[in-house]
């Protein structure tokens, strides 16, 4: 399964919604036909996660195809 992590420095504007939309972003362009074709990567085995580079600082849950609500939407 494809897992992509993410470490940034926490910062306001890194909220939920945002990891959101970077997630959905790397998952569009992981799945992409010409790049899924080539690489065998299904959509649903993609897992994107996203770390704080402080200590002790909760990791938030992981997004996945089905998390991000793209169903089939081609990727742009």
């Amino acid at each position: 399964m494809p897992s992509i992590m993410i470490t940034w420095l926490p910062k306001a504007c890194r909220n939920e919604k945002v990891r959101k939309e970077v997630a959905a972003a790397i998952v569009k362009a992981v799945t992409a036909p010409d790049i899924a074709a080539k690489a065998e990567i299904p959509k649903e085995n993609v897992v994107v996660r996203f770390s704080e580079a402080v200590d002790g600082f909760p990791l938030p849950s992981g997004h996945t195809y089905e998390s991000l609500n793209l169903g089939d939407e081609k990727a742009k």
